[in-house]
């Protein structure tokens, strides 16, 4: 009876050796699981994070481009005024050419 007493203990201590197996690859695999459900939270609050800050900068450059337009404007109105203030001053006496 000791054999086969011997042989059913070596049989329950290596399922045991198994089960323990098991258990640390599924304990492996949930850790990883949730090492990557972490990473892709994380990703996407970045994603969203940087979608915000896209929108922000897009509406800062469509003023800048606004404002660029204006002052664009603004300098080529002055300087059509002021050519046509040259354009429009009288010679002075000594300024005349003689040909």
């Amino acid at each position: 009876m000791d054999v086969s007493l011997e042989g059913a203990i070596g049989k329950l201590e290596n399922a045991l050796g198994m089960l323990e197996a098991a258990v640390n690859r599924r304990i492996a695999v949930d850790h990883a699981r949730a090492d990557l459900e972490t990473e892709l939270q994380i990703m996407q609050d970045d994603r969203a994070r940087l979608a915000v800050e896209l929108d922000s900068a897009s509406n800062r450059l469509g003023s800048v481009e606004a404002a660029t337009q204006d002052v664009s404007r603004r300098v080529a109105r002055a300087i059509a005024t002021i050519e046509e203030v040259l354009a429009n001053q009288e010679p002075e006496a000594g300024d005349t050419e003689h040909h």
